[in-house]
């Protein structure tokens, strides 16, 4: 064995060396890869189930209930109804959240997905109540649901003590089924009732979460557009007024991007036909898409996979007054415009703008 060893010096001596060469000339395996596949697919559903979910699980709930009392399933189906009734207020008295639901994992691929980022720049004190007006709408307001209405972004651990609530069109919560479904991630309806009962009867450390724009602002939404309904809008104002709750601005640069929308002139009579069912059912039909499933090249209702970045804003300290006069009113709105104009362009920079960009407020 000696003779062997004395005859072939370098062999033993090169053996680690030649190991290590040898195993990093193989092929890598492929389950990163398809790790990395597997994580986009998910990523995907997740934000398809919450797209398909918004436009389709409340007209499905109602249909499918109306089917059950024509079964022998109908008993079912009168059950849920006595509970549908005895439940009907819910919505505006705090509603059903669900810390469970909140930290859903299915939550995270939504967010990794675009990514959406959250971004605090001021303490928020929890002896104190805030209305939280974000800006823009988008077609689908990704950013203020993943923010606001799932813990994927950490809000809790960013804003310890604060609870937000984030507003949506009263309607949905008088489909079954999905109601349910909004209310388990402190999604609460957007009407005097259901703020006012948050603001006032709910203790301290709640923040009301408005898109402010609204539906009138998704129809003027486009890639690279930078314009916000709200010149005209002043009863979140007058809102936080009369209970004395704190105003933050809040803009998501980005929401924008995610879809590309067929916007019409406003003389013609596609915008006035759009504008009249925003009125009749509303919220508005926008006419937009995004890329397929298999495919970014194709047409589809998934997103594009634009980064999001939510800044929360300095709050706006508000004294409370009961019956505010409309100088009062305007005194604020004009405070908070400012404080969001001065948002935009301290972040516009940091996330693809250039300086010369300005927000449009209409």
């Amino acid at each position: 064995m000696k003779t062997i060893l004395a005859a072939y010096p370098g062999v033993l001596k090169g053996t680690g060396c030649s190991i290590l060469s040898a195993l990093q000339d193989l092929p890598s395996p492929p389950w990163p890869a398809l790790r990395s596949k597997m994580e986009k697919h998910l990523q995907v559903i997740s934000v398809l189930q919450w797209v398909i979910s918004f436009l389709a699980m409340g007209p499905a709930g109602t249909v499918l209930l109306i089917y059950m009392f024509c079964t022998d399933l109908w008993v079912i189906a009168a059950m849920y109804t006595a509970w549908l009734i005895f439940d009907w207020n819910t919505p505006k008295q705090g509603g059903r959240r669900s810390s469970w639901v909140r930290n859903w994992t299915m939550w995270t691929y939504f967010r990794d997905y675009f990514p959406i980022r959250l971004i605090k720049t001021h303490n928020l004190l929890p002896s104190r109540n805030y209305i939280f007006g974000y800006h823009p709408h988008g077609i689908f307001s990704f950013g203020a649901f993943c923010n606001f209405g799932t813990e994927a972004t950490g809000f809790s651990k960013k804003f310890p003590g604060i609870k937000p609530s984030l507003a949506t069109l009263a309607g949905n919560f008088r489909m079954p089924v999905f109601r349910d479904y909004l209310m388990s991630g402190g999604i609460c309806p957007v009407n005097r009732n259901a703020i006012d009962y948050l603001l006032s009867q709910n203790g301290t450390g709640n923040a009301v979460v408005i898109v402010v724009g609204g539906a009138a602002e998704s129809l003027n939404c486009a890639p690279g557009m930078n314009s916000v309904t709200l010149n005209n809008r002043k009863g979140f104002v007058r809102l936080a007024l009369q209970q004395g709750s704190d105003l933050v601005p809040v803009y998501s640069f980005g929401e924008n991007d995610v879809y590309k929308q067929l916007i019409f002139d406003e003389r013609t009579w596609w915008r006035l036909a759009q504008k009249r069912l925003q009125k009749i059912i509303g919220f508005a039909p926008c006419l937009f898409h995004g890329c397929g499933f298999f495919s970014s090249d194709s047409w589809g209702m998934v997103p594009y996979n634009k980064p999001i970045t939510t800044i929360v804003g300095e709050p706006i300290t508000v004294p409370k007054i009961e019956q505010p006069l409309q100088d009062m009113v305007d005194l604020y709105h004009a405070m908070y415009i400012n404080s969001l104009t001065s948002l935009f362009d301290k972040y516009k920079t940091r996330f693809g703008l250039k300086e010369s960009d300005i927000l449009h407020i209409q």
